[in-house]
């Protein structure tokens, strides 16, 4: 039972590249939104980056933040509180890299929503807006609703026109190898990106099939780096083997995930600048209103213990907490 809580999880937590085309000023981007807002977007596809994060670092003379939102189902409820410690601090991203529950609550970010309108979100999220079952011989869960739920939250923006570039982490199934949506349908990249395989049918883009992205990479900082980050803060959700019931055959059926992830994030959280850990030890039900608010806590608290770490590692860059970013259209 708590498997399959787990699971639903993993699709729905609630819940690459970026920003907008080259617009002159925000009025003409707005503009494109709108548009888009009643279309249904193409594909999601991996398409050249909008902005050079390290021209841009040279640019304006700043080190360039990354926020990095790993996967871990029901506790990317977590997500939602550090990034509200983050926001109350002035600490804003250049860009977003998430994977699985971090790809949820990215995107939704990454539209233009505030912590506290993603806490609302989050409380009003019914299992109907997000849970589809429909038995397949590759999986059980059908990923379409959540889809369509995170593309209403993002009225249809794809991934190039998000106020914040956001870049999600998918798997490409039959090579294993890692992919990095940046652009076209969000809905459709978040889906491929939540799809545990076995249990959710695999995400059909462009005629390959997508499943988790916590399979190659479950708290996505190199990609994060790659793309130019100065300074990383990761978001590490994950589950600890050592907390994790292994008593019947779902339990151990998490318990290979588990320990699989935790050793691979643990290689890729050494190249983070900042990791917050939220102390999660027990999976709430995904529909848990209650579960909800204390996870969502958890990550404030976490969030507040690492911002004297952020502040030393800002420091060293000579970059001032609370800054101001440029608005993205003034940039290029």
């Amino acid at each position: 039972m708590k498997f399959a809580f787990a699971t639903l999880a993993c699709v729905c937590l609630a819940g690459c590249q970026s920003i907008a085309t080259q617009a002159t000023d925000t009025t003409s981007v707005s503009g494109l939104i709108t548009e888009f807002s009643t279309l249904q977007p193409v594909e999601a596809y991996a398409g050249k980056d909008r902005i050079d994060f390290k021209k841009l670092k040279q640019q304006e003379q700043r080190p360039i933040v990354a926020l990095v939102l790993g996967s871990g189902g029901a506790r990317g409820y977590a997500h939602i509180g550090a990034i509200q410690v983050l926001e109350a601090n002035g600490i804003k991203p250049d860009f977003i890299v998430g994977t699985s529950a971090g790809s949820i609550v990215g995107s939704l970010y990454a539209s233009g929503m505030n912590a506290e309108q993603l806490r609302e979100v989050a409380l009003s999220m019914k299992p109907k807006d997000v849970r589809e079952i429909r038995l397949d011989k590759k999986g059980v869960l059908d990923g379409k609703k959540v889809e369509d739920y995170i593309n209403k939250q993002v009225s249809n923006t794809p991934l190039e026109l998000l106020k914040i570039p956001m870049y999600v982490v998918a798997t490409e199934l039959q090579q294993g190898n890692k992919m990095v949506f940046n652009a076209g349908n969000t809905g459709q990249a978040v889906r491929a990106s939540v799809s545990i395989p076995s249990m959710f049918i695999p995400a059909v883009i462009n005629q390959q099939e997508y499943v988790d992205g916590g399979l190659v990479s479950p708290v996505p900082v190199d990609v994060a780096r790659d793309l130019g980050a100065d300074i990383i803060i990761a978001v590490d959700i994950l589950a600890k083997p050592v907390h994790t019931e292994t008593t019947n055959v779902w339990g151990l059926f998490n318990q290979n995930i588990n320990i699989m992830q935790y050793y691979l994030a643990k290689e890729e959280l050494k190249r983070a600048d900042v990791v917050i850990q939220p102390d999660i030890r027990e999976k709430a039900h995904i529909f848990d209103v209650e579960g909800r608010e204390s996870t969502m806590q958890a990550g404030v608290t976490a969030a507040e213990l690492k911002l004297n770490d952020i502040s030393l590692v800002y420091a060293t860059h000579k970059y001032a907490l609370g800054h101001q970013i440029m608005p993205y259209s003034a940039q290029r």
